[in-house]
């Protein structure tokens, strides 16, 4: 398995959606803040809106656009020119999914709202290094054919709505969320954080090493071997690139395996802290409480 999908795994995510909007002329739709664990999207399917989050620059979307809010950011939704008449809002269901409305006529917007969940302690090393709005544009995504792919599938199938459409459009919601993480991360060859490191060819190849045999003492010079670079220019390279050091980096994923199978098993503490590294009990704890905050037995009882 790669290290995205591994990292994905350990997250545990799901994705749903929620409403679809379809409005025209003014409105605004103000969204608070997501509780812990929840990743909000939007999808635009047709039209324009403008998407302010709190704090930040507006930003102006198209069809094809995506923004995400990996930590529930509160933001607002609204027409693009800003208007200061705006007709109510109304519920209805267009047998796929819960509808608002403001208008009778055409739609000017046409936009899928949902939420990606995930285990808030096993997706913190994915999701740590990504900002408070993710914004993607097929416009802007050279060769994300995939991506392009994807959402003029789940435009299709949202509009057809033929029997089985949810399932398969939320379905999809969980490859939207794959594709766009990768497109961040190929998105700038400048910007840092763990995704850019997976999409690096030779950094990414450490990664996934140490992603597979968690329990191994890596040296830089394994890593450096496995990465085709000297033990000095690899640590200057993944630590530019990552934000953190190897060693940082190799613990902290041991962490999230290890906060995984504690959920997922019923084994003893001390022989999931070998799984991934420790050979002592009481070192794999003091470490597990030093990067999740709670004892392994405590965090078993808070979030199984």
């Amino acid at each position: 398995m790669d290290a995205l999908s591994r990292l994905i795994q350990l997250a545990q995510l799901q994705g749903n959606l929620d409403v679809r909007c379809q409005f025209a002329g003014g409105f605004a739709v103000d969204h608070g803040e997501a509780p812990r664990g929840e990743a909000l999207f939007h999808l635009v399917l047709d039209g324009g809106c403008a998407v302010e989050p709190a704090g930040e620059t507006p930003l102006l979307l198209e069809a094809g656009d995506l923004v995400m809010f990996p930590h529930g950011a509160p933001h607002l939704v609204r027409d693009l020119a800003g208007s200061a008449s705006r007709a109510p809002v109304r519920y209805e269901h267009d047998g796929l999914l819960p509808l608002r409305r403001n208008a009778d006529g055409p739609a000017e917007l046409d936009l899928l709202c949902g939420r990606f969940r995930y285990a808030p302690a096993s997706a913190s090393l994915l999701l740590s290094t990504l900002p408070a709005t993710l914004k993607v544009s097929l416009r802007d995504s050279a060769g994300l054919d995939a991506l392009q792919a994807l959402v003029a599938l789940m435009r299709h199938e949202a509009g057809q709505r033929q029997p089985g459409a949810l399932a398969v459009v939320t379905a999809l919601t969980h490859a939207l969320f794959a594709l766009a993480l990768r497109a961040y991360a190929a998105g700038d060859a400048q910007r840092s954080g763990l995704l850019p490191l997976l999409a690096d060819a030779r950094l990414g190849a450490a990664m996934q090493a140490m992603l597979a045999d968690p329990a191994r003492n890596w040296t830089l010079e394994e890593l450096g071997r496995v990465a085709a670079m000297s033990r000095a220019s690899f640590a200057r390279h993944f630590g530019e690139r990552a934000g953190m050091t190897p060693g940082e980096c190799l613990a902290r994923l041991r962490m999230q395996i290890a906060g995984d199978l504690l959920l997922r098993t019923r084994r003893r503490t001390g022989d999931i802290g070998q799984d991934v590294g420790y050979q002592s009990e009481a070192a794999f704890g003091k470490a597990f409480r030093h990067y999740m905050g709670s004892t392994p037995a405590r965090f078993r009882r808070e979030h199984a």
